[in-house]
């Protein structure tokens, strides 16, 4: 038994030592041939760790591309230089460069436009030209209906019987600059019956015009300067409507209610003679009243329409300016008179029997003549009802209208600004129209 247990001792030994030496050979073998065999993991010496992929190259920083210069008048990009062989080298990470921008031709400042101006835009282009002549047109037809849709191939206009070259035209509405002249020197029964129209003149404007209110009968008086309709205007005309016109009825010059006290068989008390009385002469200065109006009106802007509104019966006497003078003053600064006659000018027979004029004895009604001369009309009303359509109906009119402009060929030789007749044609028949029949070129102009 024990010779059995040494002998499986002894094979075991042998056995071992034939394992080592096999891998010990084994080892040799594997160092020439170059292959590496990992070593079994320790329990001192961690393993080691894999080594890491080297970072890839940094990629070159992309620059955001700048925003373009665009003229400001064109919106056009505005032309670069040539890029130089540095800029468009190819970076590493670009390996191709952006085609250069086609180059863009550019005009100069102003002499394009993005759209087209309305009527007042241009209008404001041409203000600076002080020969510059505006004509206002009031087309209508057989009926007195206005008429729109016209162009400006449907207009001829001629300035001494020369056609001239229309640059301006628009049916635009405009904005107005009103003067109100209210006659309070007329009768007492005429002027209340116009007191109580005051509601519809305030109605007829748009919030955009503006107003200023004359008053005249003897003298002149501006009750308010320019400024828009609101309720102030109503207040000041409320404040006129305390105002009394004129009684009707001649003159007393003798009885018991003349001027000079109690009077038996014919002479005063205390006096030795018969006196002899002359009524007094009333003055209606309208004349002054147009002026004072025109004269406000020229400082106003261009771009609006000038209207002086004249409420009143017409009647001219005292005044200090003549009626030539006043319209030189109107047509000059391109302002036009819109007047509603009542009372006796409102009659039909009146205007025949005004054209019998005496010298120095002032007019019967010169409003006929202020609105042919300056493109405006006047109305004739009796009843309250009519005179407030009337209202309404001249200033859409005013606002309305056609404007034409032109500059007028500047003379070789310097001369005094004379009168310039003006014709307007329509090339449409049965329309009739209503435009100023002259003007008086300014002063200023070279």
């Amino acid at each position: 038994m024990v010779r059995f247990l040494i002998g499986v001792l002894v094979l075991v030994a042998v056995f071992a030592g034939a394992r080592l030496a096999q891998g010990q050979s084994a080892g040799g073998q594997g160092s020439q041939t170059g292959q590496d065999i990992p070593d079994a993991p320790s329990s001192v010496q961690p393993p080691a760790a894999n080594p890491e992929p080297p970072p890839p190259p940094p990629r070159p920083e992309e620059k955001k591309p700048e925003p373009t210069a665009r003229d400001p008048w064109t919106n056009q990009p505005i032309n670069k230089t040539a890029p130089s062989e540095a800029d468009t080298t190819p970076s590493e990470g670009n390996k191709t460069a952006p085609p250069p921008m086609p180059p863009v031709k550019t005009v100069p400042p102003g002499t394009t436009t993005a759209k087209q101006p309305n009527g007042q835009e241009q209008l404001y282009t041409y203000v600076v030209h002080t020969n510059f002549v505006q004509v206002p047109v009031t087309v209508k037809d057989g009926n007195g209906r206005r008429v729109d849709g016209l162009l400006s191939t449907d207009f001829t206009l001629k300035e001494n019987g020369i056609v001239q070259k229309l640059t301006f035209f628009t049916a635009d509405p405009f904005a107005l600059s009103v003067a109100i002249v209210l006659d309070t020197g007329m009768p007492d029964a005429a002027l209340q019956k116009v007191n109580q129209t005051f509601s519809a003149l305030v109605g007829s404007f748009a919030p955009y015009d503006e107003i200023a209110l004359y008053t005249y009968s003897s003298t002149v008086s501006q009750v308010s300067d320019f400024g828009q309709p609101t309720q102030k205007l109503t207040a000041l005309l409320n404040q006129v409507k305390t105002e009394r016109g004129h009684e009707n009825g001649p003159a007393v010059l003798s009885g018991p209610l003349a001027p000079n006290g109690p009077i038996i068989n014919g002479i005063p008390v205390g006096s030795p003679t018969e006196p002899v009385y002359t009524p007094p002469k009333e003055a209606h200065v309208l004349n002054d009243a147009i002026l004072k109006a025109a004269l406000d009106l020229s400082k106003r802007n261009r771009t609006r329409r000038k209207v002086i509104f004249v409420i009143s019966d017409g009647r001219e006497s005292g005044s200090k300016a003549s009626y030539k003078d006043v319209l030189r003053l109107l047509l000059s600064n391109e302002v036009q008179v819109q007047a509603v006659a009542v009372d006796s000018a409102a009659l039909p027979v009146y205007g025949k029997i005004e054209r019998f004029h005496l010298p120095h004895e002032g007019y019967g009604n010169i409003l006929p003549r202020y609105a042919a001369a300056t493109g405006g009309a006047q109305y004739t009303e009796l009843s309250r009802n009519a005179i407030e359509a009337i209202y309404a109906q001249a200033m859409s009119e005013a606002r309305n209208e056609y404007t034409l402009g032109y500059t007028p060929a500047r003379p070789k030789t310097p001369t005094t600004a004379s009168y310039r007749e003006i014709e307007v044609v329509v090339h449409k028949p049965g329309l009739k129209i209503t435009a100023k029949n002259g003007y008086y070129p300014a002063l200023s102009a070279r």
